[in-house]
């Protein structure tokens, strides 16, 4: 997932076109990867990560990239922050996982400075959108229902602008990001469907025959270019506002 959050999150920042030097909060950072992001295209005086994973907050410590951003255990739904502590928060990949995305939104707001930024980019769950929707749709169709995400409608683009407008966020604006990923071959494809943690669990489960059967399958829906390599596209909805005052 890295690499395709790396994609979306850079598109997202062209979008977003932030100042220098800029206080940010990444509010679910969890390995890091956006917070790498920020680092190396913001110029920011400021980046305080939030997740509640110690796991995953001592992973993203380990990143050169975000080398200089602080990283803090906590709650999306209740920062450990002051009021106004920072210029801008995002959610990136995030809030279709908050079990409250309102509250948590709420909580961007309080942390932010009036006049200051709002955002958050998040897979198209039920758009089409999600990267690795090709093994989730064929083991769909095998009577294998994938795990959602606990707030998955969060991730329509008209939920997204109700929690943003709902927030009191004003001059709220969005957008869909596309991306597409380059891989080598179909078996390079696989590997890193198939290591997905739900995927994996669903394919172990699968008699073998019908393992193999479902990735025949997939490898003839996702013809190769004359080169072999195997091109595939995901989507993400983003909004943007600001806090009043």
């Amino acid at each position: 997932m890295g690499a395709w959050s790396r994609l979306a999150g850079e598109v997202f920042l062209d979008w977003l076109a932030p100042a220098p030097g800029l206080r940010w909060a990444d509010i679910g950072c969890g390995n890091g990867a956006f917070t790498e992001l920020l680092m190396q295209r913001c110029a920011p005086a400021q980046v305080q990560g939030i997740d509640p994973s110690p796991q995953q907050l001592a992973y993203a410590r380990t990143r050169p990239g975000a080398a200089g951003a602080s990283f803090t255990q906590g709650d999306a739904q209740a920062l450990p922050f002051p009021d106004d502590r920072f210029d801008a928060a995002a959610m990136a990949l995030v809030i279709f996982f908050i079990p409250d995305p309102a509250r948590g939104v709420a909580e961007m707001v309080r942390v932010v400075r009036p006049g200051g930024l709002v955002a958050a980019y998040v897979w198209d769950m039920f758009g089409g959108g999600f990267p690795f929707r090709a093994v989730q749709g064929a083991l769909r169709e095998l009577g294998h229902v994938p795990e959602m995400p606990p707030s998955a409608e969060a991730s329509r683009l008209p939920a997204l602008e109700t929690l943003w407008t709902g927030a009191g966020l004003a001059a709220v604006e969005t957008r869909t990001i596309a991306v597409e990923r380059d891989f080598a071959d179909f078996d390079s494809f696989w590997a890193i469907n198939a290591a997905m943690p739900n995927t994996a669990r669903a394919l172990a489960a699968l008699p073998p025959d019908a393992a193999a059967a479902l990735k025949a399958g997939i490898r003839g829906r996702l013809p190769p270019g004359a080169d072999g390599r195997i091109v595939y596209s995901a989507r993400a909805n983003a909004i943007r506002g600001r806090v009043p005052g």
